[in-house]
């Protein structure tokens, strides 16, 4: 059944067809959770309370955290609680998190006693710590069993989830010893001891690491789970790897956004109401035009410069967006670098000598586009910049160098500089750096053409 079905059927209300069983082997909770995310919230809400009570909580984990709040919301106190309660401790922790302290304190009383505390603890942790990503449905073995017994000990005591693809031997008091793949109890004589198949090499986080951390964990050791210890090495839950790439593409959503010149959205573009949508993307609008409101000024204090020279103003969009655009090439280079672990600060100094020297080269390419595109045009006749040509083709090649190398020296420096200052590089985005080159490279222009034509077109 194709996604354009599923629709269809929700919206009409046919539900039977898609609840009932043998008729929905192909479809996952996903595809259903993707449709409903699209839908109006009544008809959204409509189609999830005909779901069996037993589906619903794996649907609610699928949705978005603006439907489940909306949908929570229409359920009894008593409804809600079994949703809750059936859900993974992740896919709890997930919904808890994106609440507001009112909503917070509202639907944790739904939760029995041990969820209850468990999700206290979890949001007693910051923002960014793995903490809030440990899932505590995880099995464990001592290291003294047969393999026969760990297999009789697994069945017996744990649940079948997608965490018990690894194994992990404890000791008497809960303290991480090894972990094991489920395929090593598969393929090795039941008679063996789990000490006989340890290696004795074990790959974890611990409760206080952040989810950047995390994310780089996995992709150095290519694992799909890791086990989270505290500083005394107990064990006290697992992360999985499609929790991870949730945390990364929230993550990079939200730079993305940042980088663009906008903050940051809490919901989806579709399900944010125009009014937030406005609010979200005007204060950094007013904060750019006040900004770009400089380059006037700049071009104000060279007014005498202009007036004798008009065809000095042709040439600003040009230097000025060239200079933007090497910044914002720039930032986006070395924000990436940086949170991919690729770059420090440390490496300031490695990185101001590559954009010095990038910038150079840059400007000297584009400089020379300049002057050759003026000397087509005068040789063409296809503009007439008067008797002294050359030296306004000179000005533009100068200006471009030194625009571009600014631009890149800006638009590489001022990431570093905010993660220095223990802020996020994403706010350096791409039309703050640009704002910033356009105010300076009128600067910059200007006084390389008064230098350049003082006793010409200047005199």
């Amino acid at each position: 059944m194709t996604l354009k079905e599923i629709k269809d059927k929700i919206v009409h209300g046919d539900f039977k067809s898609l609840i009932h069983p043998g008729t929905n082997t192909d479809i996952h909770p996903s595809d259903v959770a993707r449709i409903m995310d699209t839908l109006p919230v009544d008809i959204a809400f409509e189609s999830f309370s005909a779901f069996p009570e037993k589906k619903k909580a794996l649907l609610f984990a699928y949705l978005g955290h603006y439907l489940q709040r909306k949908i929570i919301n229409r359920l009894t106190k008593e409804q809600g609680s079994a949703i809750l309660n059936h859900l993974d401790s992740t896919d709890r922790y997930s919904f808890f998190i994106s609440l507001g302290s009112l909503e917070c304190s509202k639907f944790i009383e739904y939760l029995d006693t041990r969820n209850k505390k468990a999700t206290q603890d979890m949001l007693g942790y910051p923002k960014q710590s793995v903490a809030r990503l440990v899932n505590t449905e995880f099995a464990t073995i001592k290291a003294d069993m047969t393999i026969a017994e760990a297999n009789k000990h697994l069945c017996d005591n744990h649940i079948d989830s997608d965490t018990a693809n690894v194994i992990y031997v404890v000791d008497d008091k809960g303290k991480l010893i090894d972990d094991i793949p489920v395929r090593r109890l598969v393929l090795n004589e039941t008679t063996k001891r789990i000490s006989d198949i340890m290696d004795g090499v074990v790959i974890k986080l611990n409760i206080e690491d952040n989810t950047d951390e995390a994310i780089a964990k996995f992709k150095e050791y290519d694992r799909t789970v890791l086990p989270v210890t505290n500083n005394e090495n107990l064990l006290l839950g697992v992360v999985t790897i499609d929790d991870v790439i949730d945390v990364a593409e929230q993550r990079n959503t939200r730079e993305m956004q940042r980088f663009g010149g906008v903050e940051s959205l809490e919901y989806p573009y579709v399900r944010t109401p125009i009014i937030s949508l406005i609010k979200k993307r005007g204060g950094w609008l007013i904060i750019l035009f006040l900004s770009e409101m400089l380059t006037a000024t700049a071009m104000g204090y060279f007014e005498k410069e202009i007036a004798k020279a008009v065809v000095l103003a042709l040439f600003v969009p040009l230097v000025i967006s060239s200079g933007g655009n090497s910044g914002s090439q720039a930032a986006t280079l070395i924000i990436r670098a940086m949170a991919v672990k690729e770059l420090g600060i440390k490496d300031w100094w490695y990185v101001m000598k590559r954009e010095v020297l990038s910038g150079l080269c840059l400007g000297v390419v584009l400089g020379t586009i300049g002057f050759l595109r003026i000397a087509a045009w005068q040789q063409l006749h296809w503009y007439n910049y008067g008797p002294n040509w050359e030296l306004m083709g000179i000005t533009i090649f100068f200006s471009l160098i030194g625009i571009i190398m600014w631009g890149t020296l800006s638009g590489s420096m001022i990431p570093m500089l905010l993660k220095k200052l223990k802020l996020d590089p994403a706010t350096s985005s791409a039309p703050f750096v640009a704002t910033l080159v356009d105010v300076t490279g009128l600067v910059i222009y200007f006084s390389i053409a008064a230098i350049i034509l003082r006793d010409t077109l200047l005199k």
